[in-house]
């Protein structure tokens, strides 16, 4: 597993470095000025052209692209990726104080997600076209069906303004900071998101349970004295988590942009918040970023499906 593992990693550096190209590229070709809006309204017909020009030459902005790109490569292989078009600060700073939010709030809604997905997936597998799987199947085609957005929204209007319960914005509140009070804040975000993206996990359960469960082992475990809970648990459950897992995995960069969708509607201080905000000023450096961050956890996702597979079925050899 080492050598595969390494060959993976040295390959993923390739098309990670493929990817700096295009991103660099696509972020620098979209239409909008960084600089021109850096000019007040007021001010735009006097002597506005001079101060963009002057502004685009000392941040090196009206060189090609190429040496652009030269020059932030250099850069960022020595840990520096620019610096805020807006504030002046650095990217690694800007990232690193959101990465901690929007971990917290993917990684809620992942397990959510999972604590929904898998009884649901269970029960409609072992109870197929009755009603409890048709009830399931609802529920997640109402998961994968409702925007996130909109569940927000209602949330917010039931618990916040109709209940006022639960809190509807921020990370906590900064009058009273305490444990109890950040749990709150996450309630309504997390199991949002959570359940948003159940509905896929729940059916990729389903269908691998339904397809386990008729395998000839089940029948032979069966026949040999197994209850039906003992073939469940130590056989049919783990054999089907090989596809599960590798959408879980797969999944995870689209667990990252229902975040950001989920962060700005409940003005969650993550990455995504910031990279809404940064795509409106046209904030190069920062979209560059967070679009490699994004990058980096497709890449790192799909190894670990990979080695996960091995864990899960000792039947799975990486070569």
């Amino acid at each position: 597993m080492g050598a595969y593992i390494i060959r993976r990693l040295l390959i993923n550096i390739l098309v990670f470095f493929l990817i700096t190209v295009v991103i660099f590229w696509l972020v620098h070709k979209a239409p909008g000025d960084p600089i021109a809006m850096m000019v007040p309204p007021d001010q735009l017909n006097a002597g506005s052209a001079a101060f963009i020009a002057a502004k685009r030459h000392e941040l090196g902005l009206d060189q090609p692209l190429v040496v652009q790109y030269w020059h932030w490569l250099t850069d960022a292989l020595h840990g520096d990726f620019g610096y805020s078009l807006v504030n002046g600060r650095s990217v690694t700073s800007l990232l690193g104080e959101r990465f901690g939010p929007t971990i917290e709030l993917m990684g809620t809604g992942l397990l959510l997600s999972l604590v929904i997905a898998f009884p649901l997936g269970i029960v409609a597998a072992l109870r197929r076209n009755s009603k409890v799987d048709y009830a399931a199947t609802v529920v997640s085609l109402g998961s994968v069906s409702v925007p996130a957005f909109f569940l927000a929204l209602i949330a917010i209007y039931l618990f916040t303004v109709k209940f006022p319960v639960l809190p509807s914005s921020g990370i906590s509140d900064p009058s009273a900071p305490s444990l109890v009070d950040s749990l709150r804040h996450l309630v309504l975000p997390a199991l949002i998101l959570g359940f948003a993206n159940s509905g896929p996990y729940m059916r990729y359960v389903r269908s691998s349970m339904i397809t386990e469960l008729g395998a000839d082992y089940v029948r032979t475990a069966e026949a040999k004295g197994a209850t039906r809970s003992r073939v469940v648990v130590r056989h049919t459950l783990r054999n089907s988590l090989i596809p599960v897992l590798t959408y879980v995995a797969a999944n995870l960069p689209q667990q990252l942009a229902g975040a950001v969708v989920i962060e700005q509607v409940f003005a969650w201080p993550g990455m995504g918040q910031l990279a809404v905000s940064s795509v409106g000023r046209h904030d190069y450096s920062v979209i560059i970023g967070f679009a490699l961050v994004i990058a980096v956890l497709v890449l790192i996702s799909s190894l670990l499906a990979d080695v996960l597979y091995t864990l899960v079925d000792p039947r799975v050899r990486l070569g």
